[in-house]
């Protein structure tokens, strides 16, 4: 079964809207592990816009399954990574000015860079992972530096298969299968959704975790954490 973790942001976007602690982020973890989710994930950026860097602290003690913090690796956030010791990094290229994450990494370009991030988080026993396009180059590039896992960028598929274009997932599937045999772990995450998860699933061989956030706080908008959490869990089977 591909492992699901849910990225909680948006859980404190809401909160942030407002002030004060309404809706709680660490309350929203607790339940969504409840239900069976066996992962949470945060992106904390520098502004704070969302996930505020005192969450990660306060969360730590809560997630009892695999707490997964994601972010592009300067200072202040490799400083808390290493404090906090979640079982997996995800290094996202991020600039302080974008709304969400939108590319992935060029491995060849940062090699030398991200060849010393990963080691340094790697000698403090933390699982490593970096947000990748689907691309065979860039799938090399990470082989080669060293990271234990990809996590394939999944904006495309999810906009293809949105526009009735199931094609959108091939460079998936043949990217995860170059992956799985360079010794990397794969798991994907940006618009994944409960419209799109089952296909995704059944034709990218060896997903290990998808991160999914925005479509599934808003969609327990609607139906409720407990609905939308199990119903993920089903089409992930």
């Amino acid at each position: 079964m591909t492992r699901l973790s849910v990225n909680i942001n948006k859980v404190a976007t809401i909160r942030n809207a407002r002030g004060g602690n309404v809706p709680s982020v660490t309350h929203a973890a607790v339940e969504i592990q409840k239900y069976g989710a066996q992962g949470i994930t945060i992106h904390p950026r520098p502004d704070e816009r969302h996930i505020r860097y005192a969450d990660v602290y306060d969360l730590k003690p809560l997630v009892h399954t695999e707490f997964n913090i994601e972010g592009n690796p300067i200072k202040s956030f490799m400083d808390m990574v290493l404090e906090v010791k979640p079982e997996q990094v995800t290094l996202v290229p991020d600039s302080n000015d974008v709304l969400t994450s939108n590319a992935g990494w060029d491995t060849i370009k940062n090699k030398e860079f991200l060849t010393e991030v990963i080691q340094e988080f790697k000698q403090a026993g933390i699982r490593t992972s970096i947000f990748v396009d689907p691309n065979h180059d860039m799938i090399e590039g990470a082989a080669a530096i060293g990271v234990d896992r990809i996590e394939l960028y999944t904006e495309a598929f999810a906009v293809g298969y949105a526009n009735g274009d199931e094609k959108a997932v091939e460079p998936y599937a043949l990217c995860a299968e170059l992956a799985h045999k360079l010794g990397l772990g794969i798991n994907a995450g940006h618009d994944l959704s409960l419209d799109n998860i089952a296909f995704f699933k059944q034709n990218v061989p060896h997903l290990l975790e998808v991160s999914i956030g925005h479509a599934l706080i808003s969609e327990a908008l609607y139906l409720g954490f407990e609905t939308v959490v199990k119903r993920y869990l089903e089409l992930l089977k």
